[in-house]
């Protein structure tokens, strides 16, 4: 009688602690990416850098002459929303859409490209993992469409 407790017990305690992982990999996976990326710190970060690589870039910086500091720094937030939301975040973008912001700026598939190198390097910089960073290329480059003039 008390082997068949003794099994029990240990049944349980097994069925237990499978039902808990089961359910610890269920909620990790039901995260999303905004929470899997590190949330608003880790991606005010990436756009920090992002921002800075585009701006230094010989050809992309052209798009940053002439903006004032308050202008950059209203660029710098406006991107961080966009991302934020576009990785399931709580931000809320207030923003024009894309086409009206990019229309006239004669950005080519040549500069799309580039951006994409340098969103890239910063996301190698920090580390984010192969499947995250995907999905981060993924949501922008719904964008180019609209952000790319043919």
């Amino acid at each position: 009688m008390r082997k068949l407790l003794s099994f029990r017990k240990s049944m349980f305690l097994f069925v237990g602690l499978a039902v808990l992982a089961i359910s610890m990999t269920a909620q990790a996976q039901n995260k999303s990416l905004y929470q899997r990326l590190g949330g608003y710190d880790a991606l005010a970060a990436v756009t920090d850098d992002f921002i800075g690589r585009l701006a230094s870039d010989k050809d992309i910086g052209r798009f940053f002459v002439g903006a004032s500091d308050d202008s950059k720094k209203r660029i710098r937030q406006l991107v961080l929303d966009q991302l934020c939301a576009a990785t399931g975040g709580p931000c809320i973008y207030i923003g024009r859409d894309m086409k009206t912001v990019h229309k006239g700026l004669k950005i080519t598939d040549k500069d799309w490209d580039a951006s994409v190198k340098h969103l890239t390097a910063t996301l190698d910089k920090f580390k984010v993992s192969k499947k995250e960073k995907e999905e981060t290329l993924g949501a922008i480059a719904s964008l180019k469409k609209d952000i790319v003039e043919q």
